[in-house]
């Protein structure tokens, strides 16, 4: 009997801790509710004090996720540090980077504060100084699709726009090919092939970026790299719904006024696409001035495009030059000859006349005729001041005596009908 006593006690004992134990268990995951719950909430309200032992729970909870946010940031800043640190490297070596061509992958993307943007959205900023900074944008299919063959606006002087923007050489030692043309481009940090209109709509949207900085040295690399690595995206998956975060940050040498470089951060929403790529703003064999943009060291293509272009316009100079002094001597030469022609002429004449002259006062000299009348020799006559010419004259004096070709030549008409002194 007494055994049974104490097995009933035994297993009445065992009845009471179990429910004891499913009490505790209950109050647990209720307490973990509650503490879940609170860290939505002060998440949200960040700025309440716990009131509770439940509520100190919940701010360790909020105080560390916070800790952990900012400790990406800090990453992420120490990171872009030591990237930096390498483009002031390469721009002060005047040098296109490990791939030649102005740009290196960095690993996966570091999105931040893409937080209630919605498709098509987009954000650009200006740092303290007012400098372009951060560009942001959650990019769409359609918007890719939209912007397909043809710019969508002029770009935009983006702030500390160099004052002269030189013509310069540039030879990309991954092609051997050398780039003609203006050293600076309005370079999108969001490219109008992947916003559309919206690329264009503040200045902070644009840096000062060198030609290869924009292009690379095969027009695929730099910015374009980026931008070509986003459209091969939407080309992969036609008409999708899905997006793009992508973000630029320019990255500057303390108070500098132009980047030394960009991050370009990509992420897809399915995340096929994700990595960070780092833009390089240099240009090679070319020592350039990151405050005011001007050019303090000119590479050797261009100096050799200058020294070309020197020789060419001295030539062209000289050639002019001596093309005038030609021209101006071949005037003077058929001027002399002219007046030489000219004298010849007037002498021949004068000696023509002296020897007609001389002729006519032995041989065709006027004659006198009965009655007073003098007759003028043959193929000649008597010009009067009234420019009539006449054959014979009474009074041969008062008339110049000429030949009839020179009469006529110099404007006199035979007369038509005589007088008592001249006759036809």
């Amino acid at each position: 009997m007494n055994k049974v006593l104490t097995l009933g006690i035994t297993m009445l004992s065992a009845l009471n801790l179990v429910a004891c134990g499913s009490t505790s268990n209950d109050k647990s995951d209720s307490l973990s509710a509650t503490s879940s719950s609170k860290v939505v909430k002060k998440v949200a309200t960040a700025k309440k004090q716990p009131s509770s032992s439940e509520d100190k729970t919940s701010s360790s909870k909020v105080t560390s996720a916070s800790h952990s946010e900012k400790k990406s940031s800090d990453s992420a800043k120490a990171d872009n540090s030591a990237v930096l640190a390498k483009l002031v490297r390469y721009t002060d070596n005047k040098s296109a980077g490990p791939t030649r061509n102005y740009y290196w992958d960095n690993g996966k993307a570091k999105i931040t504060g893409f937080d209630g943007m919605k498709a098509g959205g987009y954000h650009f900023s200006a740092d303290d100084q007012g400098r372009s900074s951060v560009a942001k944008a959650v990019l769409t299919y359609s918007e890719y699709e939209n912007s397909k063959g043809s710019r969508q606006g002029e770009p935009l002087d983006p702030p500390a726009w160099p004052s002269t923007n030189d013509k310069v050489a540039i030879q990309y030692s991954l092609t051997g090919q050398i780039y003609h043309g203006y050293l600076y481009n309005r370079s999108h940090s969001i490219a109008d092939s992947l916003l559309g209109k919206g690329s264009y709509s503040s200045e902070y949207n644009f840096t000062t970026g060198t030609r290869p900085q924009n292009v690379g040295a095969d027009q695929n690399g730099g910015m374009r790299y980026a931008e070509e690595t986003a459209e091969d995206y939407w080309s992969d998956h036609p008409n999708t719904k899905n997006t793009i975060s992508y973000e630029t940050t320019p990255l500057y040498k303390g108070d500098e006024s132009i980047p030394r470089g960009s991050v370009v951060d990509l992420k897809s929403s399915d995340d096929n696409l994700n990595k960070e790529i780092v833009v390089i703003n240099s240009v090679e064999d070319t020592k350039i001035n990151y405050n005011t943009g001007i050019v303090t060291s000119v590479s050797t293509a261009t100096k050799n495009e200058q020294a070309s272009q020197s020789k060419a316009r001295s030539e062209s100079a000289r050639e002019k030059s001596t093309s005038i002094a030609t021209a101006q001597a071949n005037d003077k030469a058929e001027s002399t000859a002219r007046e030489s022609v000219k004298a010849e002429s007037k002498t021949y004449k004068k000696s023509s006349e002296t020897q007609s002259d001389a002729v006519t006062s032995t041989t065709t000299a006027p004659t006198a005729n009965a009655g007073g009348w003098t007759t003028a020799p043959t193929g000649k006559v008597f010009v009067s001041d009234s420019e009539k010419y006449y054959t014979r004259v009474k009074k041969p004096d008062n008339y110049e005596l000429t030949t009839q070709a020179s009469a006529e030549a110099e404007g006199a008409i035979r007369a038509i009908r005589g007088n008592q002194y001249a006759q036809p």
